[in-house]
């Protein structure tokens, strides 16, 4: 089985080429594929097939030909993933499946319309945040309020006082599944400047991980909301580097780098 490695500001996934939908691709070996000491590694695995091979978004595929099947290190199926979107689409024009410039890529979050630069950076139009009220998360103990934000999947931003560095993200932070029936991604921030955060993230089905692009925007959402703020320019400080996320009232943008690092042939 073919695969590449990329990566966008360290957040990393194992990418399988299989433009005619014939990949065989369980739980077990997403799981087996993205383990860190006896697989390739990873925050979890892009599959790039043709939209209309998919059934679930073979309408989609007027506006994108590749679809990208994206699944969590556990094994589990998501919605979305903005860092994962970034590389899928460097890998598409890298491996000249698409041209560069701007194009869409299908996801079970709906057509998402990337832009590479020649700066390397790529830019996803990640839609529009839909804030959904509060919640409330907890961590060694100590509860934090939050923002729920839909970005095509889930997500609780907590503006936090407590140093974001200090934390133990070891284990998954508590929640109320009422709200989060199907898990959540928990973003833990701090406001370090003028429309600059720290962020820390723990991933359902991966973990801690090293940034998170829906993540990312949904903590420019609640950084935002709470300075009074709807509109413009956030920096997003990850442990693996900076995202910029622009928010203009009508969508959002997420931009950074995206890397290819591998590839290779695997028996996983």
């Amino acid at each position: 089985m073919r695969f590449a490695k990329g990566h966008g500001t360290e957040n990393d996934f194992v990418i399988l080429p299989d433009p005619e939908g014939e990949l065989a691709l369980p739980g077990a070996r997403v799981a087996a594929l993205c383990d860190r000491r006896a697989g390739i590694g990873g925050d979890g695995v892009l599959r790039v097939v043709r939209t209309k091979l998919v059934p679930e978004a073979a309408d989609q595929a007027g506006e994108a030909e590749w679809f990208m099947d994206y699944r969590n290190a556990d094994g589990s199926v998501a919605e979305m993933c903005g860092n994962g979107v970034r590389v899928f689409a460097r890998y598409l024009v890298d491996s000249g499946l698409a041209e560069a410039g701007e194009f869409g890529v299908a996801t079970r979050g709906g057509v998402k319309r990337v832009r590479l630069a020649e700066t390397g950076d790529v830019t996803v139009d990640m839609g529009m945040p839909r804030v959904l009220g509060e919640s409330r998360a907890t961590v060694s103990g100590a509860e934090y309020s939050g923002l729920r934000v839909d970005m095509g999947n889930p997500h609780l931003a907590c503006v936090i006082d407590d140093p974001v560095a200090g934390l133990d993200l070891t284990r998954q932070p508590g929640f109320d599944p009422a709200a989060f029936p199907d898990g959540v991604n928990v973003e833990l921030l701090n406001a370090v400047g003028p429309r600059r955060v720290a962020m820390r993230v723990f991933e359902r089905g991966s973990g801690e991980t090293r940034s998170c692009g829906t993540g990312a925007v949904a903590s420019a959402v609640a950084a935002a909301r709470l300075a009074g703020e709807e509109t413009g320019t956030w920096e997003v400080e990850v442990l693996g580097g900076v995202v910029t996320v622009t928010l203009d009232g009508r969508t959002s943008y997420l931009a950074g780098p995206a890397v290819l690092v591998a590839s290779g042939e695997t028996t996983l």
